[in-house]
């Protein structure tokens, strides 16, 4: 198993960068946004480029991320865990909060040095009116460099949640080569429908308010070879 989560994300797009890594659907909005391994891996650099540069924070730091199932998500996640950042799960006292703007009464509870909201717009368009106290990550991160060099933390949290991923996808069934169909409704928790195909090296089309009668077509476009139940 790699040493850390940077490593398995480096890994499943060092055969091919180009190819589409995570696919969004939002079946409620019409949304299909697809991101290759590269691209993915420019939003991550960004976003951890922000921490370190702009926040000051670096291992042994604590992020809160109250975000939905997304590929905006999935950046945010993953630059907090190469910056060496640990990732919440309960309100407390962090370093860094990234919210929703659906979820800012949420941000009352947790109290953070920086905070930035993110409005998942689909084409992850700048916010026209910024909450106080926040400051827009789409804004933010464009600013920030596209190479980022992990830190490599060997933090046993970390350790723990790739032990997580590894074996949720051996229960779902999850191999390497795959293009799993993950719906967001059934399966919210980031170790399900990020790390565990990360991990397994299969690549993900992620569907959001997911309409069933679109599934079989979608399966079959996207090439999917395991959609999870």
């Amino acid at each position: 198993m790699a040493e850390n989560i940077a490593r398995v994300f480096a890994d499943a797009i060092a055969t091919d960068p180009t190819r589409p890594l995570l696919t969004w659907y939002d079946d409620a909005t019409g949304e299909r946004t697809e991101l290759s391994g590269a691209t993915l891996a420019n939003w991550v650099a960004k976003t951890a480029n922000l921490l370190v540069d702009e926040v000051g924070a670096g291992p042994g730091d604590v992020a809160g991320v109250l975000l939905p199932p997304h590929w905006q998500t999935a950046a945010v996640l993953l630059g907090c865990w190469s910056a060496g950042l640990t990732v919440a799960d309960t309100p407390g006292d962090v370093d860094v909060l990234f919210v929703a703007a659906t979820r800012l009464a949420e941000a009352e509870a947790w109290s953070a040095g920086e905070r930035y909201v993110l409005a998942l717009d689909p084409f992850a368009l700048p916010m026209r009116q910024v909450p106080p106290g926040f400051a827009d990550y789409v804004s933010e991160v464009r600013a920030h460099g596209d190479h980022f060099s992990p830190y490599a933390t060997g933090d046993p949290g970390e350790t723990e949640l790739l032990g997580r991923a590894t074996a949720r996808a051996t229960e779902l069934g999850v191999v390497p080569g795959d293009r799993v169909l993950i719906d967001t409704g059934t399966y919210p928790d980031p170790v399900d429908w990020l790390l565990a195909p990360l991990a397994a090296g299969a690549t993900t089309v992620l569907c959001a308010n997911t309409d069933p009668a679109r599934l079989l077509s979608r399966a079959a476009s996207e090439r999917v070879t395991r959609p999870l139940p």
